[in-house]
């Protein structure tokens, strides 16, 4: 859910995943599952009984176990189709039993089983999303979208019930001041407010298309992401002649060798994956090759660049926001990102625009000046002499630039943050903040020999989450870095459910003999992650509806990984997270001292361009008109640059078409919360900072009002108890190095 970690080249932020089914209860995000163990009737196809009281077919389809944690070894694409076919039927003949006989509406007889049923799919249906992004098949992908449209109306269809609206309602209505917990009453107004964002207040004819569109939507959607997946994959470059590749640093060079011999190649292989793509545009020092390199990454997907219209996504932008608008216009609001702001902290889209421009006002004039040095020591450098600076030569000059101001490049530090060193550092600072330990577990069926998981034990001993780490980059799994949930946190009649995580990253895998070594920034997209894991795993609320990150504002649900990234630039954190991978020594004080200085290089131009994409996301779907489009998108894009951007690419450039977040994830009307959320944790950060990073009792805080509290009261709420007042926007602005 990045900044700054790298969720997709040129825009990478983190994010937690989703799967992508509008939801009637939750949005796009899946809701989460309440197991009850004597709701779940005898099916009609010969069930038997697991101990858990679960029906499960006698084919043993091991997407129906969920006893435990997911059997990644033995599902297959043939399970996927069955399995949701059952569970839907199921679902359905469970709904209607209970609203049709339960005559006593109250939380324990109705609104408990009705959320277990929920819940149930959900967690049938993860480890199918999941697999869906991390080992991407064509049988798989066959068995992802034969059910997407079964979900999608499944998902209209409960949002569209009537009767199960009334119960909410008569629920929360009947229910007077300390006859429900809190964090049931919330559920209850967060599904009340779904309702009417499901349509239910519509006439019959109305909700029946707005059905259509989303099921329309669900496909759109997904076909886009594939799109992307496949351009991106499709694309290489193989040479013999290694000076092609001269200023590559060794690692990315045996990258590159490896590469080709897996493919059967000779030479050198090059990518549009992460690890090879920012490598190669850092410091390959053949301009241009860098131009044929990026023309390839910034064209996937389109109408333009090496395989121009193959996998072009203009149809399904297009689609998306079409729909998108219809479905707004439908529930009565003027655009879809009104719509989107009716489950966030945000207020109106005035204030949103207001916000991003008041960053602006304070950031551009950096930005500016910071192009213009640039541009002049691209001009003026012997040895360099690029005039005009182009779009391909900008990450190059950068890190050049870097170098010479501070004597420091993301390779030099790589050494000394080998992937164990940086994760047994970073699990020693939470268990240094929040008293946790963080131990290994070996015995875990997982979906590639490179995936880990661990266990989280509180002080007491008590098991508190459990979490997949999927850490390197490899064919068929989607590009950037993510936090999903596998399990969510409930408390069934045998006791508490334990949250349970995917972390997923795409960094650059061991190579040439050595252990998996990250730059900076793959250490801070790490720590990004993370933070989201911790956010969804330490979670104290016992009802999966706003446990974790269930139900907590979008716009907010950026803080915790936002808030985690701080630790890896403290002097006092560093030689927890840094060792050299073959000496173990520490990073040198004197090279810590460059890299602290080298922090805030830039930092205009790279607030600048999140503001960009966070503009022209949130305009365009404030502006959309269905008259005008697909082009619309691309000269809004254009628009947007003129007024904010200080990198103005090539007219080729298709950036929307990978713009993922949006298109694909669930930022649409929403990218703007990185920023949103950044103010809130630089500023909750501002409070360690005042007290001490590893004070205790601040940590403690921090995880009682915020991380444990999930999405159980307001996000405002929760915050100004932990800070003691509402968030001010100053401590972005300094930590982000814009004022002094």
């Amino acid at each position: 859910m990045s900044a700054k970690s790298s969720a997709g080249i040129g825009f990478g932020f983190g994010r937690y995943r989703f799967v992508q089914v509008p939801s009637a209860f939750a949005d796009i995000r899946v809701k989460s599952v309440r197991q009850t163990a004597n709701i779940i009737p005898e099916s009609a196809h010969h069930a038997k009984r697991n101990p858990r009281g679960i029906s499960t077919p006698m084919n043993d389809n091991p997407l129906l176990d969920t006893s435990g944690l997911p059997h990644f070894s033995t599902i297959k694409a043939e399970h996927v189709e069955p399995a949701i076919d059952l569970t839907l039927a199921e679902s359905r003949q469970l709904a209607e039993a209970l609203l049709s006989s339960v005559t006593t509406a109250d939380w324990t007889h109705l609104i408990a089983p009705l959320e277990a049923i929920q819940v149930r799919l959900s967690r049938i249906w993860s480890p199918v999303g999941h697999l869906h992004s991390v080992a991407d098949n064509e049988a798989f992908r066959a068995a992802y979208n034969a059910c997407l449209p079964k979900l999608s109306n499944y998902a209209t269809e409960c949002g569209q019930d009537k009767r199960r609206y009334r119960a909410y309602k008569t629920v929360l209505e009947s229910s007077a001041p300390g006859t429900i917990e809190p964090a049931q009453r919330r559920i209850l107004e967060n599904a009340l407010r779904d309702f009417r964002l499901s349509g239910i207040d519509l006439p019959a004819d109305k909700q029946a298309r707005f059905k259509e569109v989303m099921q329309a939507l669900s496909e759109h959607m997904a076909k886009f992401e594939q799109n992307l997946l496949d351009a991106t994959q499709a694309w290489h470059y193989d040479t013999d002649d290694v000076n092609e590749l001269r200023g590559m640093p060794e690692i990315s060079l045996s990258m590159a060798k490896e590469a080709a011999e897996r493919a059967g190649a000779s030479g050198w292989r090059l990518t549009l994956d992460a690890p090879s793509y920012l490598a190669f545009m850092t410091y390959a020092e053949d301009r241009a090759l860098r131009e044929k390199v990026y023309e390839a990454y910034a064209t996937r997907a389109s109408d333009q660049g090496p395989n121009a219209g193959k996998w072009d996504n203009t149809n399904e932008m297009a689609e998306i926001l079409s729909l998108r608008h219809e479905a707004a216009r439908l529930l009565g609001y003027d655009n879809y990102a009104d719509r989107a702001l009716a489950s966030r902290m945000a207020q109106s889209s005035d204030q949103v625009i207001a916000f991003l421009s008041d960053l602006a006002k304070y950031t551009l004039p950096v930005a500016r000046q910071e192009m213009e040095e640039l541009r002049t020591y691209a001009r003026d450098t012997p040895g360099l002499g690029l005039d005009p600076l182009q779009a391909w030569d900008v990450t190059f000059v950068s890190e050049r630039l870097r170098r010479e101001r501070y004597s420091i490049t993301q390779e030099e530090l790589r050494p000394y943050f080998p992937v164990d060193t940086v994760l047994n550092g970073m699990f020693a600072i939470v268990n240094r903040l929040y008293g946790i330990k963080v131990t290994p577990v070996t015995d875990v069926e997982t979906w590639h020999p490179d995936v880990r998981f661990f266990d989280i034990h509180g002080a007491d001993g008590e098991l508190r989450g459990r979490f997949y780490l999927d850490l390197y980059a490899r064919e068929h799994k989607r590009g950037g870095a993510w936090m999903d949930e596998c399990v969510v946190r409930e408390r069934r009649d045998q006791g508490v459910e334990t949250p349970v995580a995917y972390l997923t990253c795409n960094f650059a895998p061991p190579s040439g003999g050595k252990p998996g070594l990250l730059t900076r920034d793959e250490v801070t997209t790490l720590f990004h992650e993370f933070g989201h894991g911790l956010h969804h795993m330490l979670t104290r609320i016992d009802y999966a509806g706003v446990a974790g990150i269930q139900g907590v504002a979008w716009d907010a649900v950026e803080l915790p990984s936002q808030f985690m990234e701080n630790w890896c630039w403290e002097a006092e954190a560093l030689p927890l997270i840094s060792g050299h991978y073959e000496t173990g020594a520490p990073l040198p004080a004197e090279m810590l001292e460059r890299m602290l200085k080298a922090r805030d290089f830039q930092a205009g131009m790279k607030m600048v361009r999140q503001l960009e994409f966070a503009l022209f996301d949130f305009r365009l779907h404030r502006d959309y008109d269905p008259a005008k489009g697909a082009r619309q998108i691309l000269d809004l894009l254009d628009a947007i640059r003129k007024e904010i951007a200080v990198v103005i690419p090539p007219s080729y450039h298709r950036f929307a078409h990978s713009f993922a977040h949006i298109f694909s994830g669930g930022y649409a009307a929403g990218y703007y919360s990185y920023k949103w959320a950044e103010v809130l944790s630089c500023d909750a950060y501002s409070l360690f900072q005042e007290q001490g990073i590893f004070n205790p009792a601040t940590g403690r805080r921090f995880l009682e009002n915020i991380l444990e509290k999930g999405g159980s009261e307001d996000p405002m709420t929760l915050f100004c108890n932990f800070r003691g007042r509402e968030p001010q926007i100053d401590a972005l602005l300094r930590q982000s190095g814009i004022v002094g």
